[in-house]
Formats: C-alpha cells, sequence, structure tokens
C-alpha cells in the first residue's frame, strides 16, 4: 500500500469513528439488542470500507443506509428466535451517560418501554420510525436509506407512529422524580417494607420478567399492585440464582435513559431492572432481564452516550 492509499484509509477510518455513536444508535433502536447492534457497526465498516468512497457524496446518508438495511436484515432473521422466546422477550439493557437522562427525547427514544413496543412494528416500520422520529431524517433520506418510495416510506412512518402513541402513552417526565421513586422502591424491596412498596407502585403495577429458559423467572407477567409488592417485599430474604442475599450486590444506575437497577452476584450480572411511570410518578411498569446473554453490555461497564 503506498503512502496516498494509507492516509486514505486513516481518512476514512476518521470518517466512520465520527459517525460510529450514531450508527450504534439506530441500529440499537431498530434491534433492540446491544450484542447485535455491534455486530451490524462491524459489518457496516467492512462495507464501507470496500466501497468507492469516492462516489459518496454525503457520508452519514450513505452509512445510514448501509446499518439501516444490515439492522431491518438482522431483525427480519431474528423474528422466528423472538417469537418462540421462551416467556416474554425484553430488549438488550445498556448503561447510558447522565446526558442522555437529561435529554428526555433522547431518554425516552432508548427507553426500555418503547423498545418494547418497537417490538410489535414491522422491521421497516420501525427503521422508519427511527430514523424519522429520533433522528430527524427527511422522508427522502429516509426513502433513499430503507431502498423504498418515498409515499411508502410516509405510510409506513404514520403507521408506526400511530401504533406508538396508541402503545406508548407519554406522562410529564420528571426525572428528579423518577429517581427520587426507584430510589424509595429499591431500599424498600432491598429492606421488605412492603407499605412503602404499595405507595411507590401504581394499582394496576406490572411486572415482566425476562430469563429466556437460562434463568428461572415468571413466564407470564405479574399484575396487581399487592401481587407485584409481596413479590419485592421478600427479594432480600430469598436466594437468587443460587446466590445468597448477603453475597447479592444492587445500586441504582441509569439504565435505557432512565432510573435503572443493577443486581450483581461475586462473579457475574444477573439481573437489571428498568421502570416506567404512570402520570401520578408511581411505577406502572417494570422490566426485569435476567437472561445472562443479555447482560454482557452491562457487564462490561460501557457508558453510551447515545445521541
Amino acid at each position: 500500500m503506498t503512502q496516498r492509499q494509507t492516509q486514505q484509509a486513516d481518512a476514512d477510518q476518521l470518517v466512520f469513528q465520527q459517525y460510529r455513536t450514531l450508527l450504534f444508535s439506530v441500529a440499537y433502536r431498530i434491534l433492540g439488542s446491544a450484542c447485535d447492534a455491534e455486530d451490524v457497526v462491524q459489518d457496516a465498516w467492512l462495507k464501507w470500507s470496500a466501497a468507492d468512497r469516492s462516489q459518496v457524496a454525503d457520508p452519514k446518508a450513505y452509512l445510514a443506509r448501509i446499518v439501516s438495511n444490515l439492522a431491518m436484515e438482522q431483525l427480519r432473521s431474528t423474528r422466528h428466535q423472538r417469537e418462540t422466546y421462551v416467556g416474554p422477550w425484553l430488549p438488550e439493557p445498556i448503561l447510558t451517560g447522565p446526558d442522555t437522562a437529561e435529554g428526555i427525547a433522547a431518554a425516552d427514544s432508548v427507553s426500555t418501554a418503547l423498545l418494547v413496543v418497537l417490538e410489535t412494528l414491522s422491521p421497516l416500520e420501525r427503521a422508519v420510525f427511527v430514523l424519522k422520529e429520533v433522528f430527524a431524517f427527511s422522508y427522502g433520506e429516509i426513502a433513499e436509506a430503507v431502498e423504498r418510495s418515498e409515499p411508502a416510506v410516509r405510510q409506513a412512518a404514520h403507521r408506526a407512529r400511530e401504533h406508538v402513541q396508541a402503545r406508548r402513552p407519554r406522562f410529564s417526565a420528571d426525572r428528579a422524580g423518577q429517581r427520587d421513586v426507584t430510589e424509595r422502591f429499591f431500599a424498600a424491596a432491598t429492606g421488605g417494607d412492603i407499605n412503602t412498596l404499595m405507595e411507590v407502585l401504581s394499582p394496576d403495577v406490572t411486572l415482566w420478567t425476562d430469563g429466556g429458559g437460562k434463568v428461572r423467572q415468571a413466564l407470564k407477567p405479574v399484575i396487581g399492585l399487592e401481587t407485584v409488592a409481596r413479590w419485592f417485599a421478600g427479594l432480600g430474604t430469598v436466594t437468587y440464582q443460587g446466590v445468597e442475599p448477603g453475597r447479592m450486590r444492587a445500586e441504582v444506575t441509569t439504565i435505557n435513559g432512565g432510573p435503572g437497577v443493577v443486581f450483581r452476584g461475586p462473579e457475574r450480572v444477573m439481573a437489571t431492572m428498568t421502570f416506567d411511570f404512570d402520570a401520578q410518578g408511581r411505577i406502572s411498569t417494570i422490566h426485569n432481564v435476567a437472561n445472562p446473554d443479555k447482560l454482557h453490555a452491562i457487564a462490561d461497564g460501557v457508558r453510551h452516550e447515545l445521541p
């Protein structure tokens, strides 16, 4: 390789790195899996490296097209896996930085609750929703990215938006209040304080648990204030995944743009919890991920600054 070729390769790598965070963010929101998103970004790098970049007028749009199509292809290939999954399928949690938590729109767009709703969209609808609603791409840019006509993209965007709005009601986000409620819940659950649990949980609270058949978890949602409160009131007294309560550590941190809890054993991350809140600021949904295959991103400890 000549010096000029080496310099060009270095320049191309710099361009890719400039957009790497964006590419991961797009792929993760489309797929709901950090592991799959990283694979998609790596495949995008291989395609970018092999492309005739002298013909690329807009690297950002070009790379967004590559990642969107790779992510849709990956989503189609994993659909059967997710449909036959043991128990509820929940997104793979990621640690997010404080900037994500402070930006309400960014935080909501990566929340577990929204990713669960996006899971019910078709791959095309999901990609269009992410590119339009989260990253504000124009319909023309999205049409080029997903290789569809602009009218088809507009229809997909309309369907996706209506679907999400019907299933994901938005409440005013009081971040400080949500953090406070999460910490009260955490203290009450670890201390067996059922009275406080009854105060911070919504009357129709629902607990979803994802063990993926690898870890024993409830295979159906646990519903109702008293049932869920009693479930967590006993948390600090039972052995979990073979680890006694005294050997388990837990902490409140920022997961998927909001307050969450990470549970650790002596040698591994054991589970995470994220929360959704009702109009009164009480916890309305708890998402508990314990499938070890989905905890690698948390165990790595990397905080994602997602745009």
